[in-house]
């Protein structure tokens, strides 16, 4: 039911001291989380590890159900259980004072991709050939996007690319985007932090997944490039790919 072949890797990149990016591989439950920090004094660290750690113990702690709905709502549930730490976590401590964390979650489920996000981390799909992003971005260059102001392109150079409109820990409450996609064998699967896009295009990122290597070296291919183009910011992905045997 959950895939056979999965890879992760993270890295600092070029030219940041540390890693604020976590990411957790509960392959036995087909749940994969990928969160990135933000927040000075190495708090991003501490808000990125913290809303993980949540969202993976409440998976443990509570019986998945099986409707759509009842999975969303199971999800909403774990965002806001990691929200209410980080934000408790941001106003008790002076040195935490800030911080947040982007976060999105894939869940497989038989024939369905469940995705859960809030802020900038990404989910995409890689299906015959062609890759898509499942995800809407939290961001104020994505709402101009949207509304037409500026093109995908602009926003990719744009000052403000990085302004985060909704985080895990920001605001006492925070409310996230929930997708379901139809999945079958072959399909990949990519949840990344901004690291990782925002240094190597989806053009490249397809181009790579089209290598057919194994999702550890693929990982390694995507984080590589990243790194290679120029490695500003911390890098993590998770990359799955669905076997035969998952699909039930």
């Amino acid at each position: 039911m959950h895939p056979v072949d999965v890879g992760f890797k993270t890295d600092k990149g070029v030219r940041r001291t540390n890693n604020e990016d976590a990411f957790f591989v509960m392959k036995k439950d087909g749940v994969y989380i990928v969160a990135d920090g933000v927040g000075g004094n190495n708090s991003g660290e501490i808000a990125s590890r913290t809303a993980v750690s949540e969202i993976a113990q409440y998976v443990e702690e509570n019986e998945m159900p099986h409707k759509d709905k009842d999975i969303e709502f199971f999800f909403e549930q774990a965002v806001g259980r990691a929200n209410c730490r980080v934000y408790d976590m941001a106003r008790r401590y002076k040195e935490n004072q800030g911080m947040a964390t982007t976060v999105v979650i894939a869940y497989l489920n038989g024939k369905k991709l469940h995705i859960t996000n809030v802020g900038d981390s990404r989910a995409y799909l890689y299906t015959d050939g062609v890759l898509r992003q499942i995800t809407e971005d939290h961001t104020y260059v994505n709402a101009l996007v949207r509304a037409g102001v500026i093109s995908k392109d602009q926003a990719r150079t744009h000052e403000d690319k990085n302004m985060i409109t909704k985080a895990i820990g920001a605001e006492a409450a925070v409310e996230a985007d929930h997708f379901t996609v139809k999945v079958r064998s072959g399909d990949r699967i990519l949840l990344c932090t901004d690291g990782l896009y925002g240094e190597v295009n989806e053009e490249d990122i397809g181009a790579i997944f089209a290598m057919g290597m194994s999702m550890t070296d693929t990982c390694v291919r995507l984080v590589d490039a990243a790194n290679g183009n120029g490695g500003g910011d911390n890098i993590t992905a998770i990359c799955i790919e669905i076997t035969e045997d998952d699909i039930i």
